[in-house]
């Protein structure tokens, strides 16, 4: 059986046949500096009250039945535009402890412990009525409160989800750091529009908790912005959906491609399934400290084209995004 992780791409007839789920897109041109658009923002969990009801509904249990996202049923779209860009600019990453693991890797259990066990977590939330899971990232933020994941870990077809909660370091039904409850969850403008998949970026800014800020406790990775194509990265990810359970923190590694087909996104060589939607890409991931610039997220899968993983370019529109989530 084929895996189809993040929000799959679905094959049709048509030269052969490819008709896309997310956005197909021709090659993106170059593009001023970052506007001052925002991204558009909803508001969640921001009472003591509402806060404590989220975290309470996360127990164990619903967190270890919770469905991936891109296993429900649910429609998919198509909406082509292109990728703006920009400056390249970065964020620097925080330090941490870890030691050698294998590259590249399609996929497997990440060992070497450091950063990014804290700062990588799963994303749960309600959507159609119904509890599902993605992955999401803390990152170095002004609030100390910013955590990247996919856009439609955050909203998909028309809904924003609820009851949304970040849990760092989650393990075995085990939240180490607690539940993060959001404040604010957010995406691009073109995803909130139309489900543009090349802008399939989500941010979360969450609640404080037992008044600590979330980066203060797990860290927080730096990020990478208009850098450019083709480079040797990690991508992070709490898979959910076979030969993976979503209850231990996997990886793949390698060089990185450009969508050669229909769109404008990265490409790695990865087998992690339904649930890993959301979870962060480094460059510059430095195994000596588990740290590195998160440049993407996991964010779909051709069917025809299995063991591969795309996520968005991080161009103009997502760094736009951070700033107002950090900013928040």
């Amino acid at each position: 059986m084929t895996n189809t992780p993040r929000t799959t791409l679905r094959a049709a007839a048509a030269i052969g046949a490819l008709v896309a789920a997310g956005a197909l897109a021709g090659p993106a041109g170059a593009s001023p500096a970052p506007a001052a658009d925002t991204a558009t923002v909803h508001g969640a969990a921001q009472s003591q009250a509402a806060q404590e009801e989220v975290s309470s509904f996360w127990t164990a249990e619903r967190m270890r039945q919770a469905t991936p996202l891109d296993l429900l049923d649910v429609s998919e779209r198509v909406s082509p535009t292109d990728v703006t860009r920009g400056t390249p600019h970065t964020v620097p990453a925080t330090s941490g402890d870890v030691g050698t693991q294998a590259f590249p890797q399609g996929g497997g259990p990440w060992t070497g412990g450091g950063k990014v066990v804290t700062t990588s977590g799963r994303v749960f939330f309600t959507f159609d009525g119904r509890t599902a899971s993605c992955s999401g990232n803390a990152v170095t933020s002004t609030n100390g409160s910013t955590v990247i994941t996919a856009g439609h870990c955050v909203k998909y077809q028309g809904s924003w989800h609820t009851n949304w909660v970040f849990v760092p370091n989650y393990h075995d039904g085990q939240a180490p750091y607690g539940r993060w409850t959001a404040a604010k969850t957010m995406s691009t403008p073109q995803w909130v529009a139309s489900e543009d998949i090349n802008y399939d970026v989500g941010a979360a800014v969450v609640n404080q908790l037992d008044g600590r800020r979330l980066t203060d406790v797990v860290g927080g990775q730096g990020l990478a912005f208009n850098s450019g194509y083709n480079k040797a990265m990690y991508a992070f990810g709490f898979p959910a959906a076979d030969p993976y359970d979503g209850e231990k923190l996997t990886y793949c590694s390698g060089n990185s491609i450009k969508d050669f087909l229909l769109s404008t996104d990265h490409g790695l060589d990865c087998d992690m399934t339904g649930g890993s939607s959301g979870g962060p890409w480094f460059e510059r991931f430095d195994e000596a400290t588990g740290t590195g610039l998160q440049s993407s997220v996991n964010s779909f899968g051709y069917t025809f084209l299995p063991g591969m993983m795309f996520g968005p370019y991080f161009g103009n529109d997502a760094q736009n995004l951070y700033n107002q989530a950090q900013s928040s």
